[in-house]
């Protein structure tokens, strides 16, 4: 699932207390001097480098009033003991989604107080009212109204402290403006071309009158046709609309508040349109010593110039290390298709550039950053011209990724700041939380007698042989003054994410050091695997996609919001054949120029089903062994024209890419949509729970109950960066005895890396791994989606793996089979003639047995429920693996014990 950059409105109040703090004191100061006289001696101030804050004003609720514009939602239920259980889910053109708490109350109800200034000061924001995720569960949307809803800034009027109120009721749509008066908040939901003669115009509220301007001058439609109460206008145009030009209706309403929009052009944006443009050339700043050719495609686009840069940093951003003087301006030629384009004869290798674009939609010219860029310097604010042969490491030549059949892969998931962020780590302190120390070597934690080895070293120790990274493509974050954070808020996408490199002002060193991992991980025998989030990006408004053409990288529901899929109000849209070919142009970059091993998709779901199919077959000929899964969720999403989505439901429609077996996740642990309560197979101590070892049996045999049957396109797991760990998962569904939720976990990952298809694990289950916090109360809790929470809850905590060496021992030994038995290695075909599984003989027990050459291998797992005398003939049989004693002295019989497991061969 997608994850969100978290705004802390915290950060803004405090600075404002420290704001009042100083104003008191000066005040206080000259009171002071004023009742002495002035010839008396001047106080010598108490240092105190760190006053105390004040308090800022607040309102007569209590409410503090922050001296900058901010909205307040004001919300009222009926039944004012389930308020605690909700919260708003927020979204914006600048902005991810996320979950804004009620912290305040009035006279009305609740009251969520937001700065603009934390959101870029948007013209609007969606919102939903839904349950707390700490409530239900992560991933639960249980909302009081079933559709979105917009707060638009146009149609509310400032209050004298510069709060914006809007007023929200239980099972009620409207948005009120005065609820006193039931004042309805007028807006204008929809106001766009039909076809490119036609406007239409839809309103909550009555409209009296529509003006109509081309590029800010009056113009006389051919017709106005009015429907639906008045809150419907269809205008016909006397001319044809022309997407280089901007259009703009002003709309009257009955209180006489008038509200302008601009004239959504994405319908002109057909096949037609499609046919004429597509560009098929490479795009972006096209390298050699004598030369650099710059291409951007923007059909939209007047004029655009070209900006070079000596330096990477705007001084806004640092001003001892930056720099806002041009090298060169250079205007950019307009060519077929609609692509822009200029040579430059010089060699401009490590020089910065930026697009300056004019057009009907910026008149005044908007600087970005082009989609292209393969660097940028500090933030990701201005692109870098690279000369990929100065970032390679000494040996980069002989690095290749390893050909390994994706059916043996046991992938290893983890953040790069995860690693190294632990105190236990004991590496280099300049490298912690930085791709450097991601691949040093000789780390060690130290308890009493025992040496354990952490970072690099332990994840080599543990055997696994791909490594899955949490994003690491540039983000909307400050890569000087860094906070955690996930990175599923994609700013440019072909640019490495700055904050892992020893020096985010320069774009060439975050290229070295995150090729010098992909060496030492490959020299280990480890291939690295990209976690790519195309389905979404940071912010649609004033993005470089939008700004070269607006409306089209993206989906629209039918009232002209944008598409909200992935939680962040601005899904791309991959059916687009601009879009699908930078998908496709971006993962072939990377491949090549990375070397990797394979490509995880975020929300995979809301792309199409033909952009995926061609982006893999296009990777496939840089790789052949590439490995590409991602997230089939079936998801609310708006597709442009008809289009077949890469979902869970389609996955036979897959060419050479797999998806997340979430069906057998849920038959073991209950994750995902399941509530924090629920128990599956693994983590019921008493219950057999027949349907779900059902599930389990084919999560083993490599299928996906109701999806597919080809071990190929199925990527086996319990548990990933989302949602609990496998020790939280037990623990928030009730289960206090830890030598218990240890066992379930053993019985988990055995499952995995006894099933056929690729194994997947979240890092840190090998020693039990939590993610513990203190809520604002002060109660120990454990997250469920710790996108946002700090380094200390997301760390690799090396300590456990000395408390649970045991553990840590049998998950080696685990890895080690499923990439040495090629009985776990099947293909669709082969599975069903050689690999069954029994899941109702005996209850709570799940027998497999795999052919293997002249054996037969066979595997028991057992949950809690199992009676205490299920007894196995080991009688001429080769223990391979048993989770509980000593495989090699285990003598003729075994009695399974609970969540227990053995392997054995004859």
């Amino acid at each position: 699932m997608c994850a969100y950059f978290a705004i802390d409105i915290r950060k803004e109040i405090s600075m404002k207390k420290h704001f009042y703090t100083l104003l008191l004191t000066s005040l206080l100061s000259c009171s002071f001097l004023a009742g002495c006289g002035g010839d008396q001696p001047t106080p010598t101030p108490d240092p105190d480098p760190d006053p105390e804050p004040v308090e800022p004003p607040k309102d007569k609720w209590g409410i503090p009033l922050l001296g900058e514009p901010a909205l307040r939602m004001h919300y009222k239920r009926k039944d004012i003991t389930t308020y605690k259980d909700w919260c708003l889910w927020m979204w914006c053109e600048n902005a991810d989604g996320k979950e804004y708490t009620f912290d305040y109350d009035d006279n009305y109800g609740l009251v969520m107080q937001l700065p603009l200034s934390q959101v870029g000061t948007p013209s609007n924001m969606g919102f939903i009212v839904k349950k707390l995720f700490s409530v239900v569960g992560q991933g639960v949307w249980t909302k009081d109204w079933g559709s979105d809803r917009f707060v638009d800034f146009d149609a509310l009027e400032m209050d004298e402290n510069q709060i914006y109120h809007a007023y929200i009721y239980q099972n009620d749509g409207n948005v009120y403006t005065d609820f006193s008066r039931k004042s309805v908040m007028n807006a204008v939901s929809l106001c766009e071309f039909a076809n490119t003669n036609t406007i239409t115009v839809k309103a909550n509220n009555p409209i009296t009158s529509v003006e109509v301007k081309r590029d800010d001058q009056v113009i006389t439609p051919a017709s106005i046709t009015k429907s639906d109460s008045d809150k419907t206008y269809t205008i016909k145009l006397t001319e044809t609309a022309d997407i280089g030009t901007p259009y703009t209706v002003a709309s009257t309403f009955q209180n006489g508040k008038s509200l302008t929009k601009n004239v959504a052009i994405r319908k002109l944006y057909d096949a037609a349109f499609e046919n004429k443009y597509y560009y098929s050339g490479e795009l972006g700043a096209i390298y050699t010593e004598a030369s650099t050719t710059f291409r951007v495609w923007s059909p939209v686009a007047s004029r655009i110039v070209l900006k070079l840069y000596n330096n990477g940093t705007p001084t806004w951003v640092d001003n001892s290390k930056g720099s806002d003087v041009v090298y060169k301006e250079v205007e950019m030629v307009k060519g077929e298709k609609g692509v822009f384009s200029t040579t430059i004869d010089e060699n401009l290798e490590g020089k910065y550039y930026t697009y300056t674009v004019y057009s009907g939609y910026h008149k005044n010219g908007k600087e970005i950053v082009d989609p292209y860029a393969k660097s940028a310097g500090v933030n990701g604010l201005r692109g870098m011209i690279v000369d990929f042969s100065k970032t390679n490491p000494d040996g980069w030549d002989e690095v290749t990724p390893h050909a390994i059949d994706r059916k043996a892969l046991t992938v290893y998931e983890t953040h790069v700041a995860d690693v190294t962020s632990s105190k236990t780590w004991g590496g280099d302190a300049s490298k912690a939380k930085k791709f450097a120390g991601m691949y040093q070597e000789g780390t060690r934690y130290t308890k009493g007698n025992t040496v354990v080895k952490t970072g690099f070293d332990h994840i080599k120790e543990l055997g696994v042989n791909a490594v899955q990274i949490i994003p690491f493509f540039d983000q909307a974050n400050d890569e000087v003054k860094v906070e955690f954070n996930w990175g599923y808020n994609p700013l440019n996408y072909n640019v490495v994410e700055g904050c892992y490199s020893s020096n985010p002002f320069d774009g060439y060193v975050r290229i070295r050091e995150l090729k010098e991992l992909v060496k030492a991980y490959n020299v280990a025998g480890i291939n690295i695997i990209m976690d790519v989030v195309y389905n979404h990006v940071n912010g649609l408004s004033g993005s470089n996609f939008d700004v070269l053409m607006p409306g089209y990288y993206f989906r629209y529901k039918t009232d002209g919001s944008p598409s909200s899929g992935s939680g962040c109000g601005n899904d791309t849209a991959s059916e687009r054949k601009m879009y699908s070919k930078f998908m496709s142009d971006s993962v072939a970059f990377w491949a090549q120029e990375y070397k990797l091993g394979g490509f995880r998709f975020d929300l995979m779901g809301l792309h199409d089903i033909n952009t995926m199919n061609s982006l893999v077959a296009r990777a496939k000929t840089i790789n052949p062994n590439i490995v590409i899964f991602g997230e089939p969720w079936n998801l609310s999403t708006t597709t442009i024209g008809s289009v077949t989505l890469a979902t869970q439901s389609n996955a036979k429609l897959y060419q050479g890419f797999g998806q997340f077996n979430d069906q057998g996740r849920d038959a073991g642990i209950k994750g995902g949509l399941s509530g924090v309560s629920d128990r599956g197979y693994i983590t019921d101590p008493q219950n057999a729970y027949a349907s779900d070892m059902k599930k389990i049996g084919d999560m083993i045999k490599g299928a996906t109950t109701g999806a597919t049957t080809d071990p190929d396109k199925t990527v086996n797991y319990f548990t990933c960066h989302d949602n609990y760990t496998l020790h939280d998962r037990a623990l928030a569904a009730g289960i206090t005895d830890e030598a218990m939720i240890k066992k379930m976990n053993l019985l988990a990952n055995s499952i995995v890396m006894m099933s056929e298809g690729t194994s997947f694990m979240l890092a840190g289950e090998e020693f039990l791994r939590s993610k513990p916090y203190t809520d604002t109360q002060g109660n120990p809790r454990v997250s469920d989606n710790s996108y946002n929470a700090s380094y200390e809850t997301n760390e690799l905590n090396y300590e456990l793996k000395v408390d649970h060496k045991d553990l840590f021992d049998r998950y080696v030994e685990l890895i080690h089979l499923k990439q040495a038995l090629s009985c776990l290695h099947y293909g669709e075909s082969a599975v069903s003639t050689n690999v069954t599984v029994d899941t109702t003989s005996v209850a709570g027990v799940i027998r497999a047995s795999y052919v293997s050459g002249d054996k037969t291998i066979e595997a028991y797992f057992g949950n809690g429920s199992i009676a205490d005398d299920i007894a196995i003939d080991l009688t001429d049989k080769e223990v391979l693996y048993v989770s509980y004693g000593d495989k090699d002295n285990l003598g003729n019989s075994y009695t399974l014990p609970k969540f227990g497991t053995i392997v054995f061969s004859n």
